[in-house]
């Protein structure tokens, strides 16, 4: 299985609009970051698109994918979801919608902000085209198949909201998670790669900080652990000397084989 970090910045990215800070301005490209988003590529193909950030289409473009065979959301926030429109490129190639799996909540809200994907009686004028989803609801601790990967959801706390992680396979992708709790924890040990956000090393009232997110590192026993949904208070290659040798931070366009 292969993991693909399309995106691996906060809700402001990096650069952040009228920051002049040294970590915006850094010549080095692993400081640019995108909002959170990612695929997994299962050995058979199936391909995974993890949330669809607003840099989607440029995301998508820089990593040379041009197909995908369903979406799963962690949650409704913005940055995770406003570049859903770009999926068009992807569902003009298909037969099918494409089918968007993730929390009710959130599928009732993207039905909301975006009717037009998911309500087949809105028709367009000959020529043109829209994009074409199908919502599929998930419940947390139960496992669905997606062409050759099995997925597991995964409910843990962010602020006053409720997002999914995935367990797939080998992997366990965590974002915008403030805690871990005993049962996410018991669906997510055992992964030999763990993608965990790790906002600020200050507390933060709906993110895991720096070291919360070492914490959570070290009793889900990971091999490999990046991290994700960072902002501009660190340099990467500072932050990556300073880790342990099996945390890294995570940047846009890093690939990890499973």
């Amino acid at each position: 299985m292969k993991l693909t970090f399309l995106g691996t910045g906060t809700s402001f990215g990096v650069p952040q609009i009228g920051c002049g800070c040294a970590v915006c301005r850094s010549p080095d490209p692993r400081d640019k970051r995108g909002r959170v988003g990612a695929l997994v590529e299962t050995n058979g193909g199936t391909r995974l698109l993890i949330d669809t950030p607003p840099e989607l289409r440029l995301q998508l473009i820089a990593n040379g994918i041009d197909r995908v065979d369903a979406v799963l959301f962690t949650h409704e926030h913005a940055d995770h979801t406003h570049g859903l429109d770009d999926i068009r490129a992807i569902t003009n190639r298909r037969a099918a919608p494409l089918t968007m799996y993730g929390p009710p909540t959130t599928l009732d809200s993207l039905r909301q902000r975006f009717p037009y994907i998911f309500d087949d009686s809105m028709r367009v004028l000959p020529g043109t085209s829209k994009p074409e989803g199908r919502a599929e609801a998930l419940l947390p601790g139960v496992p669905i198949s997606i062409g050759d990967a099995i997925v597991t959801p995964v409910a843990v706390p962010h602020g006053l909201v409720t997002v999914f992680a995935y367990r797939i396979g080998d992997l366990a992708y965590v974002t915008d998670a403030k805690s871990i709790p005993p049962e996410a924890a018991a669906v997510l040990r055992g992964a030999k790669v763990l993608v965990i956000n790790a906002l600020f090393r200050t507390d933060h009232p709906s993110h895991l900080s720096l070291p919360e997110a070492i914490s959570a590192a070290r009793e889900l026993g990971a091999e490999r652990t990046y991290l994700t949904h960072l902002t501009h208070d660190n340099f990467h290659a500072d932050l990556e000397a300073e880790l342990p040798r099996d945390i890294q931070p995570a940047f846009d366009g890093l690939t990890v084989r499973i």
